[in-house]
């Protein structure tokens, strides 16, 4: 079991009350919230989200994460953004790297183009800061068979779900413990995803998990509190 599992809270503005803008500020200050408690990824899962408005969100969340590396005094920010499936905004807003849904395109896709992107960059245009190299990609796996590819393919790391059945979607098959424990074996770092709670989420570190995904898990929380609990 890790001394301090990798935490990755994924945002859902739709979850929050309100009209389309104070969701939005709502999402902005949980973003905020979540980096000053130290959430190594966040991943910007706003699917419906017309691509200016998705590109403007992600641009504020970079910032607002520089701004706690300016705080902080790190080089780096200790928390890194992820963009899901678009690589493009990715890239148009210096975030960390991309999460990819299953069957989507490879991370070696990725990487390739983050290259040629990165080398098509000329006078007057911002130095990428983040290499093909270091560009943080991760994959949704289903089954341990899909989490072994995600390896061979170069991603950073896979996120498993869902482990335990998710509360908005009863009936749904979990993958179990089990089978999170046999994902856990491939050669990256496996994080757990799917009904995971503060009572549950002690079996998935054990499993052999990385860390632990979530949404409701630190959106509907005191994030401080959280990472404080799973990180004891």
């Amino acid at each position: 079991m890790p001394e301090s599992p990798f935490l990755y809270y994924i945002t859902s503005r739709a979850a929050f009350f309100g009209d389309e803008s104070t969701r939005r500020h709502r999402l902005l200050n949980k973003i905020a919230e979540a980096a000053s408690q130290g959430i190594d990824y966040i991943q910007i899962r706003e699917k419906d989200m017309p691509t200016p408005e998705l590109e403007s969100l992600a641009h504020e969340a970079v910032q607002i994460l520089r701004g706690q590396e300016l705080a902080t005094g790190k080089r780096q920010p200790a928390t890194a953004l992820l963009i899901n499936s678009r690589t493009d905004i990715a890239l148009a807003t210096q975030a960390a790297g991309v999460h990819l849904p299953a069957n989507d395109v490879s991370p070696e896709d990725v990487r390739t183009a983050w290259k040629r992107r990165e080398g098509k960059s000329g006078a007057g245009t911002p130095t990428r800061e983040i290499s093909p190299r270091d560009l943080l990609i991760a994959v949704s796996c289903h089954s341990p068979q899909e989490v072994t590819q995600a390896a061979a393919n170069q991603a950073t790391f896979a996120v498993f779900a869902p482990v335990f059945e998710k509360r908005d979607a009863p009936g749904s098959i979990p993958t179990g413990l089990a089978s999170l424990r046999q994902a856990c074996r491939a050669k990256i770092p496996v994080l757990a995803l799917g009904g995971v709670t503060l009572e549950n989420a002690q079996s998935c570190l054990q499993a052999g998990a990385a860390g632990i995904a979530g949404i409701r898990l630190f959106q509907e929380n005191d994030i401080a509190t959280i990472v404080r609990q799973l990180r004891a």
